[in-house]
């Protein structure tokens, strides 16, 4: 079951960086003004809200995270068959809530 809402700023930042972190601009995938909102926002992952949604094709960019309570989370950019942005998933190493949002700064990349 989903919500759908207005996407959030800080969201916006988040998927404009991890973006910019592999070469592509929003332009190239436009970012929805509404998502929808996986298992009820626990984790933090949204649906990016494309109407003409196709079955998951890959991840645009993985990173990491380490919450206020230390855990560890994945944060994962992943694109539709149709090269539209699909999701951005957040899995929590122990599956609880995420605590703290997530700034660009905070991440951190396997080849880092």
């Amino acid at each position: 079951m989903t919500e759908r809402r207005k996407i959030k700023e800080e969201e916006i930042n988040l998927i404009v960086f991890l973006l910019n972190k592999v070469g592509l601009t929003a332009d190239e995938y436009p970012i929805n003004e509404y998502v929808d909102e996986y298992e009820g926002y626990v984790m933090g992952s949204i649906g990016l809200g494309n109407p003409d949604v196709s079955p998951y094709a890959g991840d645009l960019i993985q990173a990491k995270y380490i919450d206020s309570d230390s855990k560890e989370v994945a944060i994962t950019l992943t694109m539709d068959e149709n090269g539209q942005l699909l999701d951005l998933d957040f899995w929590k190493v122990d599956f609880s809530k995420l605590l703290v949002y997530p700034k660009p700064d905070d991440l951190f990349f396997a080849e880092e």
